[in-house]
């Protein structure tokens, strides 16, 4: 350390201590190794030693600005508050051995801090908070991966659910540690213990709902605002680091369940390997019961040729009969005495009878066995695709906040002095650009006082951006100090929309049925993009319902939570083959507006044709997947269409198009009925197509029927 160390005056000290800090631990591992004998492993044991010492000396310094700064420091970033709440996993790790009436005090504070940041802060900061306890508990506590895999899932579930209130953060997260449970074990053991996290639940079900305890309060309420502009949470390197890392680890997580689940081949000659271990394994189990029986041993014996007979019969043919046990006995030379026609032996007879009951008994239970142990594998590679989208989403995340360009700083500084000759003191601003080439623009400035101003700054910070890039800037969204607990004035702006959509929509219910089993969503994304899904359970009425329900409402979570679209449909349809219910599937019928680009995705699983119209061309977009929820792997298909205007676009669900019985391609009386249309009215066409499907039946609905319909026109 004295010959490495770095000026005190040098200003970048802190980034560079670490590195000359794992320096320092590295001599010192090597110096010790060179006294006597050592192997390679010590050596790579002293390499991973220095670097894990840099990477917690990081995670330490930035985590003890928090507890040293707090009074004074009004803002702390983004990997300020991981490592605050990694030191805070590390100390209730100390919790260790202490536990009253068996139950762990650890175990219990970790539930209740994950609980409280999944209700407060929805899906990714509970995901986050289990990845962070889990993974520390792990290490400190010698736990094995499925733990952190159980604090991971069920943190995100308990934050999937928090809009339901306490009961549902609660009920996310006994549901997530009951999935592992399952899949690690066949719900044997539970993972986590349910007593300790009924006893955190209690904790959470006593704070007051009027006491917000979310990571604003723990660590200040405007830690997300910056204090000084040079603070750039958005492009701190630091921050991409631990992001990849927790990357990393979820996807290290990931690879050991589908490991586990590699017995899940296609191989035939292996699977019947497998089932015969099973099946000779119960064989020679329930044959303990016979230990007098004559046949014992020929049962039991080790790599016994008779056995493998038996497995085979019973492949083909699932039963065995006295007659074939003997005659398959005779054939590999053991032949039994006393039990030929007219000289039978009733004891050697009841001993044979006994070993054909025990042969068929411990074949069905090997079936059943196998049968299960394939489908907890699966299960397995289910849950390893889940965490994989997991780990893609914080990469992405990652390569988003990296994503900053030299042009864009010095834009921000043009615009920084544009907005100063106007008299507006910019605080901080960020610029992205999207793929799609929008810009958004997010700037904070000091709080205005309204008995010194006229009007609020917004239009003319619109006025200075859309001068500035030459195109039509509006604001998007404010937040001001007079209406709102914040300090600064914040602003965020985008590129105007090229294109605006009027939407129709008209829907039904069975008849007779009690509630339809279609459901639809109309979503602005975070980008700007419009979303339009609409999703048809199976069958009709609430179970249909609850299953096009439960695709839309993770879809929207997912999207919201930053999941790209592929990822958001295949954790879907992995989840959905999780569900406890054999049959519980929801076709997904998505269209994705890009209104800046003018450019339109449409993503569709098992769901009905699209149909575009333009004038008097009606264009069919249709695709054959099968709904989310039947298969474990669903090809996504994407289509994209550039935007024209006055397009007027149709979704609609099966029960449209099967109202219709006289044609065999049911949509072409769709498409011919859109052809005649006179309106152009989104609300009319819709109302229009659900009529006449209704007429076809005599004015009763013979399914759940919902239609979608969307103009898109040219802003002038």
């Amino acid at each position: 350390m004295v010959f490495f160390r770095p000026s005190i005056e040098e200003t970048r000290y802190q980034k560079r201590i670490g590195i000359h800090l794992a320096i320092a631990c590295f001599i010192t591992q090597i110096a010790r190794m060179f006294m006597g004998q050592f192997l390679v492993y010590d050596f790579l044991q002293s390499i991973m030693f220095a670097i894990s010492a840099c990477v917690f000396y990081k995670i330490f310094a930035g985590s003890i600005n928090v507890i040293r700064d707090f009074q004074i420091k009004k803002a702390f970033s983004i990997e300020e508050v991981i490592g605050a709440s990694l030191i805070i996993a590390i100390a209730i790790s100390g919790f260790k051995d202490i536990s009253i009436w068996n139950y762990s005090i650890k175990n219990i504070l970790s539930i209740l801090l994950v609980l409280i940041l999944g209700w407060q802060n929805g899906v990714l900061v509970g995901a986050t908070s289990g990845i962070t306890i889990g993974v520390v508990l792990g290490i400190i506590g010698t736990g094995d991966p499925v733990q952190v895999a159980a604090y991971a899932i069920s943190g995100m579930l308990a934050g999937l659910l928090n809009k339901l209130g306490k009961i549902g953060v609660v009920a996310g997260f006994i549901i997530g540690n009951g999935i592992l449970t399952y899949v690690a074990n066949g719900n044997t053991e539970s993972i986590i213990m349910f007593q300790e996290i009924l006893i955190a639940s209690i904790g959470l079900l006593a704070i007051p709902k009027s006491i917000k305890i979310n990571i604003e309060d723990l660590f200040g309420k405007t830690k997300y605002l910056p204090k000084v502009p040079e603070k750039r949470l958005e492009q701190n390197e630091e921050t991409i680091y631990k992001l990849n890392n927790v990357s990393e680890a979820i996807s290290e997580v990931a690879k050991t369940y589908k490991e586990v689940a590699a017995t899940v081949v296609e191989d035939h000659e292996i699977e019947k390997e497998e089932n015969k271990a099973i099946f000779l394994k119960e064989l020679k189990r329930n044959m303990l019961e016979l230990e007098d029986n004559f046949l014992y041993e020929d049962m039991t014996e080790e790599n016994n040729v008779i056995l493998e007979v038996i497995f085979h019969y019973m492949l083909e043919n699932e039963i065995m009969t006295r007659e074939e046990f003997l005659k398959i006995m005779e054939e590999n030379s053991h032949y039994i005495l006393g039990i030929e026609e007219g000289a039978t032996n009733e004891k050697i007879k009841k001993e044979v009878d006994d070993v054909v009951r025990i042969i068929n008994t411990s074949y069905r239970i090997s079936k059943i066995h196998f049968i299960w142990t394939k489908k907890l594998d699966e299960n397995k590679k289910n849950m390893g695709e889940q965490l994989d989208g997991i780990s893609k989403m914080i990469s992405s995340l990652a390569e988003d906040i990296d994503k900053m360009p030299e042009e864009d700083k010095k834009e921000e500084k043009e615009i920084e002095e544009l907005l100063k000759q106007k008299g507006i003191r910019i605080s901080k601003i960020n610029i992205m650009q999207q793929s799609n080439g929008r810009r958004r623009i997010k700037l904070y400035t000091d709080p205005c006082n309204l008995g010194h101003m006229a009007e609020c700054n917004s239009d003319k910070i619109e006025k200075v951006l859309s001068k500035f890039y030459q195109e039509n800037i509006k604001l998007q969204t404010t937040k001001c100090p007079l209406k709102e607990e914040t300090e600064y004035c914040y602003f965020e702006y985008a590129s105007a929309n090229k294109f605006q959509i009027k939407m129709g929509i008209a829907t039904t219910k069975k008849s007779e049925s009690m509630i339809s089993g279609d459901s639809h969503l109309k979503l602005t994304l975070e980008d700007g993009k419009e979303l339009f899904v609409l999703s048809d359970g199976m069958g009709s009425g609430p179970e249909a319902r609850k299953s096009s329900k439960i695709a839309i409402k993770m879809l929207k979570r997912l999207l919201i939570s930053g999941f790209d679209k592929e990822s958001s449909i295949d954790l879907i349809n992995s989840s959905m083959c999780l569900s406890a219910k054999e049959e519980s599937y929801a076709t997904l019928d998505i269209a994705i507006f890009d209104l800046y680009k003018g450019n339109i995705e449409f993503i569709k699983n098992g769901a009905c044709p699209t149909f575009i119209k333009n004038r008097k061309q009606v264009d069919v977009i249709k695709n054959m997947s099968l709904p989310a929820g039947i298969l474990e792997h669903i090809d996504l298909t994407v289509y994209d269409r550039d935007i024209v205007p006055n397009d007027i676009l149709v979704m609609c669900t099966d029960g449209i198009l099967d109202a219709n019985e006289q044609y065999e391609n049911k949509e072409l009386w769709v498409k011919f009925l859109l052809e005649d249309m006179q309106t152009e009215s989104a609300q009319k066409i819709a109302d229009i197509i659900l009529s006449e499907a209704i007429d076809y039946n005599f004015g009763k609905p013979k399914d759940d029927m919902t239609v979608m319909v969307a103009k898109i026109e040219k802003i002038s």
